[in-house]
């Protein structure tokens, strides 16, 4: 049964149509992934489905009873609020009362006789609303996602932070999770552990990515959102792919064949008094109807165009590194003895947690800061073009006209000349956009001006981190293309599995406690080899800098505190990282309940092992098999949760 339905749905921003009449039916366990070129109207169609945004024309027919939860494109703010504020916040008034519950407890527990007598008048008021059952439901969402229960948001990184902004959508128990952009600002570890969560969902899930390894993993159904119109397809991302060649195929077949019959038309209509004499006012009609259709056609988006501007061969030799190790004085090696050499026409991937150390070893290998210990070999002409993750490169008050040029009216590629407006329509820069204050471009447009930039001078060496984000499907994989055709070296940052996979040739990877290694092959090459992460690697929060303070690697939003770099793998759920003499009245109470629970759902998990251990069980009607199996499931999955938190309690 469907949860949401569109039906000739319609909406324009201006003159630009983003749907146009379009029919979209979402039903629970599916998980669509909703994909399209930037500014295509992607998130416009999310807000529309979950009443944010109201159509110009057509229906929305919600369930009922149905309950929605998003996880916004951005990331939460890193305020003072704590990680139970913000969870519980998605329960509204009752989150109120219990976040209010919550810290009262807090300072009942140190003490603070004032507080029992608010204590009592909350207890009531979450009486009033019944709302005991939510705080079980929040305390579980947190220790199912290990958050930090009494962090503040500002102490966290920003894949932290993301986890909390999941929690929060998911503490409400939703019908439908859409999620927008999930994976950004988190790194590969980040980015598995969200691909399990989705899995594990049991209700409907709408999202938009870039990520092609996350859309093939997670994705049941693919939505294609292309001038206006949908393509709806069944099937994983690289059935699609297939899929879509054979309709665009057929629309260029077809818009052939009809520019072919107007062109006809055309010719018959100018014959003037010939055409008059035959009288057809039928066919005159037909003819300007066929104008008006020719007219409103919606041409697709042309792909970009990129060129790199080659310089000259570098010496054979690029780097060659013995036993670096880089220390800082805010903590442990982020790089332990590492030896390496880097020969010319090297594609080398970096992987590794946010603040693992990646951004320091390309600052090491570039001759821009001197290792701890060990000795770096720079070698010989080398024009090093930098990608920064930052965009630190970009001047936001002016344009891409004058970002790129550089005062210059023409740009040198090899050995053709091209006017700047030329060459930054091959970046899908129209003029007026390319003369728009960069502030005022999008995060891909952003993007696509740093790699005009970027290409636009000589080089032999290319370090790109985090090339991708905010680029879409198929910038990405012209990027792709190009890269691989690159005669020079390159040194490549990211959490794009996919992209890493199609443009690397080498991996060099961060696996924790300054252990760095090199693999052959991409990041699936390197699973292949037994890689893996070290069990550090999920405790870094940010990286320290040459200076040795603390610098994230990524958005500046994504710092996190010295004392957090051990949180949250090494804390519990309550955000504790002593072990307490006594437990809490309630926390006692908690515990003195979890043996009767995990009886009670022992039982019933072995009613239903015996049910489904009769000959008989699997002739049933296929529902009801399904339903006992369903069953089954959760009970057992609610015992992991049980048991982990007894093992918790007891702990303390």
């Amino acid at each position: 049964m469907s949860l949401i339905e569109l039906k000739n749905a319609s909406l324009h921003y201006g003159t630009q149509v983003l749907l146009d009449g379009i029919d979209l039916s979402i039903e629970k366990g599916q998980r669509v992934c909703l994909i399209g070129r930037n500014g295509a109207g992607k998130s416009s169609l999310l807000k529309v489905l979950t009443g944010d945004v109201a159509l110009d024309d057509g229906s929305v027919w919600r369930q009922p009873t149905l309950k929605i939860a998003r996880l916004e494109q951005d990331l939460p703010e890193a305020d003072e609020l704590s990680v139970y504020d913000v969870v519980s916040s998605g329960l509204n008034e009752a989150g109120e009362l219990l976040a209010e519950y919550h810290h009262i407890l807090l300072r009942v527990e140190q003490g603070d006789e004032k507080a029992l007598v608010e204590l009592s008048r909350v207890q009531q008021a979450i009486d009033n609303q019944d709302a005991w059952s939510l705080q079980q439901r929040v305390e579980t969402v947190i220790s199912r996602l290990d958050l930090p229960m009494d962090k503040t948001m500002a102490e966290l990184s920003g894949g932290w932070r993301r986890r909390v902004a999941l929690a929060k959508a998911l503490v409400i128990d939703p019908d439908l999770l859409l999620l927008d952009e999930p994976t950004n600002h988190l790194d590969v570890l980040a980015i598995e552990w969200l691909e399990k969560q989705v899995l594990d969902f049991r209700g409907a899930v709408v999202f938009i990515t870039h990520d092609r390894s996350l859309l093939q993993s997670l994705a049941t159904d693919i939505v294609e959102l292309d001038r206006g119109h949908i393509r709806n397809w069944h099937g994983d991302y690289a059935s699609f792919l297939e899929f879509r060649e054979q309709q665009l195929l057929e629309e260029e077949r077809h818009n052939a064949l009809f520019d072919k019959r107007l062109a006809e038309e055309e010719v018959w209509i100018r014959q003037g008094i010939k055409a008059r004499r035959t009288r057809n006012e039928g066919r005159v009609r037909a003819l300007k109807a066929m104008r008006d259709e020719r007219s409103e056609r919606r041409e697709k988006q042309g792909t970009a165009r990129i060129e790199v501007n080659a310089g000259g061969l570098s010496g054979k030799l690029v780097a060659q590194l013995e036993n670096v190790s880089q220390q800082f004085a805010s903590g442990g090696k982020v790089v332990d003895r590492f030896t390496t050499t880097i020969i010319r026409g090297d594609r080398i991937g970096f992987i590794g947690p946010n603040g693992a150390g990646k951004s320091t070893l390309l600052k090491i290998i570039l001759g821009q800061l001197t290792p701890t210990d060990g000795t770096v070999k720079c070698g010989t002409n080398l024009e090093v073009a930098y990608f920064d993750q930052l965009r630190d490169q970009l001047d936001l008050e002016k344009s891409a006209v004058d970002n790129v040029s550089e005062g210059r009216d023409s740009i040198t590629i090899g050995d053709r000349s091209r006017h700047i407006i030329s060459y930054l329509s091959d970046f899908l820069f129209t003029g007026d956009r390319a003369r728009t204050p960069v502030k005022a471009l999008s995060g891909g447009e952003r993007n696509r001006v740093m790699l005009a930039k970027l290409f636009s001078k000589p080089s032999n060496l290319l370090v790109l981190d985090e090339p991708t984000n905010d680029l879409d499907v198929e910038t990405l994989e012209l990027l792709e293309e190009i890269l691989g055709k690159y005669d020079g070296t390159i040194l490549l940052v990211s959490h794009d599995r996919a992209f890493l996979d199609n443009v690397v040739t080498s991996t060099i990877a961060f696996e924790g406690n300054g252990a760095v290694r090199e693999y052959v092959g991409g990041y699936d090459d390197w699973l292949r080899q037994g890689g893996k992460w070290g069990a550090a690697s999920a405790q870094t929060g940010r990286e320290p800098d040459a200076d040795g303070g603390a610098q994230a690697e990524g958005a500046s939003a994504n710092t996190v505190s010295a004392d957090a770099l051990q949180e949250p793998a090494s804390t519990t759920p309550q955000g504790s990282v002593e072990k307490k003499t006594k437990l809490s009245y309630k926390l006692q109470r908690e515990l003195n309940t979890l043996p009767a629970e995990i009886e009670s759902l022992e039982e019933a998990a072995g009613d239903l092992e015996a049910q489904m251990s009769a000959p008989d069980f699997f002739e049933q009607d296929r529902e009801q098999v399904e339903k006992v199996v369903a069953r089954l499931g959760e009970i057992q999955a609610e015992l992991e949760i049980k048991y982990a938190r007894w093992d918790e309690l007891e702990a303390m």
